[in-house]
């Protein structure tokens, strides 16, 4: 039986033997992280560090839909409505939780089984130890509802194969395990049904067991993932999507041949015009940033520029308020969409997230 050390209502925290858990708890929301939960992740991953009996952190979802569909939506969408001046404070402090993931001292497990989207991925994707089920489904789905890839998204998305990551981020639509796999998104796959059994030999492990500990107990567990479709149409994706503007990527795919690029661009065709722009700037400025830090404040600048424009309420109000799947962007064309336009994403009219880094 767990040993309890922690609890709320929205996240668990416990341990199981020397594994520390930390159990998102909002399952009818898909668990979605708000801006409390963030804070008690943050707190309870200090105190593992810190706690020598120790050996890892997992981060689970209850529930038997998902991991984490993201952040909260809905509550951004209504603060952002009232002229809330701390709309963006979810961000200020979700962002470097990312960060902290991604450089934790000690191994962490995010078990990415069902639904992994937008902040799902950033509690996860960033992680040492990656472990995908053959329930997963993962997906930057942002362009969608007039937003973007963000949670360091424009620094994973561009180290992917290829140009899978920006036929990811553009199309924002669902991909399995071993796609998951494939752009590095994750490391491994375990049946989902071995999961308790999984977690109790993380449990199992001495405090000091380290990344080698968990390594050998991750390898114990390991099935294959399957064919991965984005690595069956590599080529195609390297080909429409090695450009640098959504135009060339469209006119491309509309010259290629088959399903997979019908869909692609069919997909895209129903994004924010806006958002894809932005989305394919972010991604080729991550391709060139030299950390993490870098992709969050430029993401975090071009967030709160987001929030003053009208794509991503309207695509809000459609997909989750009145959910007539039926956004009506502005403007409603690519070519409507300038370069000016998309600047001003890029302009900072905020304190920095990471002052004591140099970007």
């Amino acid at each position: 039986m767990p040993e309890k050390t922690m609890q709320s209502d929205e996240v668990l925290i416990d341990r199981i033997g020397s594994a520390g858990m930390i159990r998102l708890n909002r399952p009818k929301a898909l668990n979605s992280l708000n801006l409390g939960m963030v804070r008690i992740i943050k707190t309870a991953m200090a105190d593992f560090a810190a706690d020598p009996d120790i050996s890892c952190v997992v981060m689970t979802g209850e529930g038997e839909r998902g991991l984490c569909a993201g952040g909260d939506i809905r509550a951004i969408y209504q603060t952002g409505r009232a002229d809330d001046p701390d709309v963006t404070q979810f961000w200020r402090e979700e962002f470097p939780l990312n960060y902290t993931i991604a450089h934790y001292p000690k191994p962490y497990v995010a078990l990415m089984d069902g639904i992994v989207m937008g902040g799902g991925v950033g509690i996860s994707a960033h992680g040492k130890f990656r472990v995908v089920t053959e329930r997963t489904r993962l997906a930057m789905p942002e362009t969608g509802i007039g937003y973007f890839p963000d949670v360091g998204a424009t620094w994973l998305l561009p180290r992917a194969p290829g140009e899978a990551g920006t036929w990811m981020g553009l199309t924002g639509l669902e991909i399995g395990a071993a796609d998951a796999i494939q752009v590095r998104f994750a490391d491994v796959c375990l049946p989902s049904e071995k999961l308790p059994e999984f977690v109790a030999a993380l449990g199992g492990l001495a405090g000091d067991a380290g990344d080698a500990g968990v390594q050998a107990v991750i390898d114990g567990f390991a099935v294959p993932a399957g064919e991965s479709p984005l690595k069956l149409n590599a080529d195609l994706s390297n080909r429409a999507f090695r450009f640098d503007t959504v135009e060339a990527i469209m006119e491309a795919l509309a010259a290629e041949e088959g399903a997979f690029a019908e869909m692609t661009r069919d997909t895209i065709a129903r994004r924010s015009p806006t958002s894809l722009k932005l989305t394919l700037r972010l991604l080729r400025l991550g391709r060139d940033s030299s950390s993490l830090v870098q992709c969050l404040e430029r993401e975090f600048t071009a967030g709160v520029e987001v929030l003053r424009n009208h794509d991503f309420y309207e695509g809000v109000r459609a997909a989750i308020i009145d959910k007539d799947r039926n956004p009506q962007w502005m403007p409603a064309a690519l070519a409507e969409v300038t370069d000016a336009d998309i600047d001003r994403y890029f302009m900072p009219k905020h304190a920095v997230l990471f002052p004591d880094h140099r970007l």
